[in-house]
């Protein structure tokens, strides 16, 4: 039986013997059927422990449009007021994990779907308002992740999915962004696992040229990063992705991988996938 800890309790000692993938993917996967079962194939043949984390896609705001909600953005961000909370839920916590849970049962692997209110694996906080009120959003801080309950998950043989929901630890959901979830836990589980991000998209991985995908950056390192952003060849677009992604790497995570869904399925057979992200590889 799982039981509920203190989300800052004690870690325990990692396991080195043990290797954990983080895997988030978006819409590029989540939006075509075909694409997501192709990835979820790919994800029940990576061998080792795993937890994936997924968005919403499109479903939330199409979902929107039906009923009538009209879906409020701000520089991309979603505002989630009391109805889009309501719709988020249905569609996050519901059709989608379900859906992925029930196609990952079908591949032989056994998922789990949940949010992070579930075993008080991921307690946020409330986003506090200041030049715009984002609603029912929830920050994550290094306290949010609860990784002993989370390892007693996996270690008894369930693959975790987590949807972009987490709570506030007094009864309110909250929405979450899912790449900031993938990252936390993949920090938090590194104190237990020899732990690896992916961030799975609609590109091959960080390319020079955004127009061109023969430009792949195979790996980046934290002094050929700031030379990089300097030159301005990383497009602005995924500045935030990598700057959280060498976050996670200073925090003990052993890399980050951000590529295409499709590759997912060179890490099983030990090939060179996406752009690789390591603190030992630099200028």
């Amino acid at each position: 039986m799982i039981k509920n800890q203190p989300v800052s309790a004690k870690v325990d000692k990692i396991n080195e013997d043990k290797s954990l993938f983080i895997i988030k993917i978006g819409g590029n996967v989540i939006d075509n059927s075909e694409n997501l079962h192709r990835f979820l194939k790919d994800f029940t043949a990576l061998q080792g422990f795993k937890i994936l984390v997924h968005g919403g896609g499109k479903v939330a705001t199409e979902l929107s449009k039906t009923l009538g909600v009209e879906a409020k953005l701000v520089d991309g961000r979603r505002i989630t007021d009391i109805e889009t909370l309501r719709i988020v839920t249905m569609v996050y916590a519901g059709l989608i994990n379900k859906n992925i849970v029930a196609q990952l049962q079908r591949f032989g692997n056994n998922a789990i779907g949940l949010t992070g209110a579930d075993g008080d694996f991921i307690r946020t906080k409330k986003r506090p308002v200041k030049t715009i009120d984002y609603g029912f959003v929830g920050d994550i801080d290094e306290k949010s992740i609860n990784p002993n309950n989370i390892s007693s998950l996996i270690n008894a043989g369930f693959t975790p999915v987590f949807c972009a929901l987490t709570h506030d630890g007094e009864g309110q959901l909250l929405n979450t962004n899912a790449d900031t979830i993938a990252s936390a836990l993949a920090v938090a589980l590194a104190k237990l696992y020899d732990t690896t991000l992916i961030y799975c998209f609609e590109k091959k991985g960080v390319l020079k040229d955004i127009d061109d995908e023969s430009s792949l950056i195979n790996e980046i390192g934290p002094g050929s990063y700031e030379a990089l952003k300097e030159q301005k060849i990383i497009h602005s677009g995924m500045l935030p992705k990598l700057d959280n992604a060498f976050s996670a790497i200073s925090c003990g995570v052993k890399a980050v991988i951000i590529g295409h869904s499709d590759d997912l399925v060179n890490i099983k057979e030990n090939k060179p996938f996406g752009t690789r992200l390591t603190k030992n590889l630099d200028l």
